[in-house]
């Protein structure tokens, strides 16, 4: 018995993890795919990562929630479309059930009282800090699932987040607006009235809550990610969590209903344990997610076991000399410069290891990034005629040490000392006055 559990396990597992996914086709394509990412999403969560980034957004949203909100409001307000805000929080309360209207009734008061006129100065940037707080730390979770080890440059911080945060509602509440004054109309009431039309109208009414989480969550992860995400792998990501969510919700507001222990044990403080567990199965589907636009937009990253970006130290130089080459090569051809996203999909690797790649050449001299908004890019700090290969490759390789932690304070025996020199000695020699760009022409000349 064991043996047969054991032989179906590995004919299990060869079937879905043996073939590489371009390769197939059809169903048999969709379902290694979905078997995939059940998978990883299970060993991600089993790993704790999430968890921990969804719990700390919980902790997060708690402190945020009431300046959030408040900016929001004013900027509606002006526009005369406040009360509209209402709604939108009272339909994300309707899980914790008839509670969850007195909890957003709490929270509609308190933003009442926060009047942003009489905060002065310091108040109200005190009052944009936490809010813009609150986004720096969903794009550090979100950042985290797309391998991506550095937030947005400042300046990028604060013209994206407030354009989401004074632009966003306007236009949410505006398209929700447009919307109903559609189905008000005279001509819209004469078509529902014709059937099968009508049927399809109340059919799509009840699908459109689902429809708006799901274009809400697919447009989270398009923007917040600092790297370029691909808007079909946005949308699948956004269609599953949407309905996830929703799903949920309902679930959730059934377990409220139908359980009354849960008051008895925590009296007064069941709402706010309530509320607590729903903010941290909002903030888990929504990463869950985007960990599945992820592994849509990479699938080769879907391995059995954990992949680790780690570069060895041949990688390293081998990354940082091919950068270079590449930012060199266009500077010297006067073609387009390159960017981050441009140079992930060019070598197909994670945007983390590409990026420290960079850091490192920025940190030695080597690059430098121009234009801090949309995206920045890369360019030669000097003439690529005057920069050495030789010493390319041996600041690439001394990258990261410091005054605190260096070969000087290495306690090693001379005959160390002599192996580790003569590999120094070795670059030069092989590569003797060559600079990068007799790289780059050598290398358009053999191209042709």
């Amino acid at each position: 018995m064991i043996q047969k559990l054991q032989g179906l396990k590995t004919r299990f597992s060869a079937f879905v993890w043996e073939d590489d996914l371009r390769h197939l086709g059809g169903l048999h394509k969709v379902l290694v795919f979905v078997l995939r990412v059940l998978h990883m999403l299970f060993r991600e969560l089993l790993g704790g990562q999430l968890n921990l980034r969804a719990m700390s957004l919980v902790y997060t949203t708690l402190l945020s929630l009431v300046p959030l909100l408040a900016v929001s409001f004013s900027v509606l307000k002006g526009f005369g479309v406040h009360t509209r805000i209402e709604p939108l929080l009272y339909n994300f309360m309707i899980p914790l059930g008839p509670k969850g209207v007195e909890v957003a009734d709490r929270i509609i008061s308190f933003v009442e009282n926060v009047q942003v006129g009489v905060l002065g100065s310091v108040g109200f940037a005190l009052l944009i800090y936490t809010v813009i707080a609150l986004l720096q730390k969903i794009e550090s979770a979100f950042n985290f699932v797309w391998q991506i080890d550095h937030l947005r440059s400042l300046s990028q911080r604060f013209s994206s987040y407030l354009s989401v945060i004074l632009i966003g509602p306007v236009l949410v509440f505006s398209a929700l607006g447009l919307t109903a004054t559609i189905l008000n109309t005279d001509l819209a009431h004469k078509l529902i009235s014709i059937e099968p039309l009508g049927t399809l109208v109340m059919f799509t009414g009840k699908l459109i809550p689902y429809l708006l989480v799901c274009l809400a969550f697919t447009f989270i992860y398009i923007f917040i990610p600092n790297t370029r995400v691909q808007v079909r792998a946005a949308l699948v990501g956004g269609v599953i969590a949407g309905v996830l969510w929703e799903t949920t919700g309902w679930g959730f507001a059934t377990f409220i209903v139908s359980s009354s222990k849960y008051a008895a044990i925590y009296s007064s403080f069941a709402i706010l344990i309530m509320l607590l567990i729903w903010l941290y199965l909002s903030w888990l589907i929504l990463l869950v997610g985007s960990q599945i636009a992820y592994f849509v937009q990479y699938p080769k990253y879907m391995t059995l076991h954990r992949v680790r970006f780690a570069l060895s130290n041949r990688l390293r130089e081998y990354l940082a000399l091919q950068i270079m080459y590449l930012v060199g090569h266009n500077h010297y051809f006067n073609k387009p410069p390159w960017n981050l996203d441009a140079l992930i999909e060019k070598l197909d690797l994670p945007g983390e290891p590409v990026h420290r790649a960079i850091a490192v050449l920025i940190e030695a001299g080597y690059l430098i990034e121009i234009g801090g908004d949309d995206p920045p890019v890369y360019l030669p700090v000097h003439d690529i005629g005057t920069m050495g290969l030789a010493d390319l490759l041996a600041d690439i390789r001394q990258a990261g040490e410091s005054r605190f932690l260096n070969v000087e304070q290495l306690e090693s025996s001379e005959a160390v000392g002599q192996v580790m020199s003569g590999i120094g000695d070795i670059y030069r020699d092989t590569l003797g006055a060559r600079t990068l760009k007799d790289l780059v022409v050598a290398a358009e000349s053999t191209s042709h």
